[in-house]
């Protein structure tokens, strides 16, 4: 249990981190502020278009009668949006995270040589850290969309639906949470997705403790635009001392500690 607050540790460094480093935390909230601006847009889109949406996509509700026509259509259109807000909260994150790649790059970077030591570079051009970038980050949704369609069916489950499954709902999205944010760092050392799951299930409690509560917070993404910067601050050093102090930080394999192939 001491690892829960170890991980909760993390998360407060990352935040004292940037609020001591003024500079930094304006560089880290450009991405956050730019995929907000892009996300409000759409949902101001798709809030005027969603009905026209719906009408069009159900044609064969036109003869219906009053009030089955507007009984269907106003909650296919409520479903519509809400379910375009659940995409935007499940995908913020990951959006940010790639527009933000040169930022959190630098950013993460800084934080490593505050506290000394080697400074990792992974060496690629950026069109290719944003390849990778996106790909693990798709990789990553596909599994919380499976987790996702488990734990939905599992809510129809009287009382442990609205009690338990929620709580692993959490959990889960915590969990993931934390390895797009540690990415940031592990990537850097050559590290692929594999092997980044692979580290963090070494200490499932501490990355549950630095990622349930972000991602309670991350529920509203204005509060999301305003605790990134450190929450890749604190990302940066939990990924450091979980794979820095491990001796073998990613085994291959074969068994040898060795950082994989980019194309894997």
């Amino acid at each position: 249990m001491n690892d829960l607050g170890a991980g909760f540790g993390y998360l407060m460094k990352g935040q004292r981190w940037v609020a001591q480093h003024g500079r930094w935390f304006g560089f880290g909230l450009l991405p956050g502020l730019i995929t907000l601006v892009v996300y409000a847009g759409a949902l101001v889109g798709l809030g005027y278009g969603a009905d026209d949406f719906v009408a069009w996509a159900t044609p064969f509700a036109d003869e219906w009668s009053s009030p089955w026509l507007g009984l269907l259509r106003t909650t296919l259109t409520a479903f519509v949006f809400v379910f375009g807000l659940f995409l935007a909260v499940i995908t913020f994150t990951a959006v940010t995270l790639l527009v933000g790649q040169p930022f959190y790059e630098s950013l993460s970077e800084e934080v490593e040589r505050g506290e000394g030591g080697e400074v990792h570079e992974s060496g690629l051009p950026l069109w290719r850290e944003l390849w990778i970038s996106a790909r693990d980050s798709v990789r990553i949704l596909l599994r919380v969309a499976l987790f996702g369609i488990v734990l939905f069916a599992c809510g129809f489950i009287p009382v442990v639906g609205q009690t338990v499954v929620p709580a692993l709902g959490f959990c889960v999205s915590g969990y993931f949470l934390t390895q797009e944010l540690t990415g940031v760092a592990l990537q850097r050392r050559g590290m692929v997705l594999k092997d980044r799951l692979a580290v963090l299930r070494r200490r499932r409690l501490l990355v549950l403790g630095f990622g349930v509560p972000l991602t309670l917070a991350f529920l509203v993404p204005v509060v999301a635009v305003f605790l990134m910067p450190g929450a890749v601050a604190g990302a940066t050093l939990l990924a450091r001392d979980l794979v820095d102090a491990d001796e073998d930080p990613a085994p291959g394999p074969d068994g040898a500690a060795t950082t994989k192939q980019w194309a894997a």
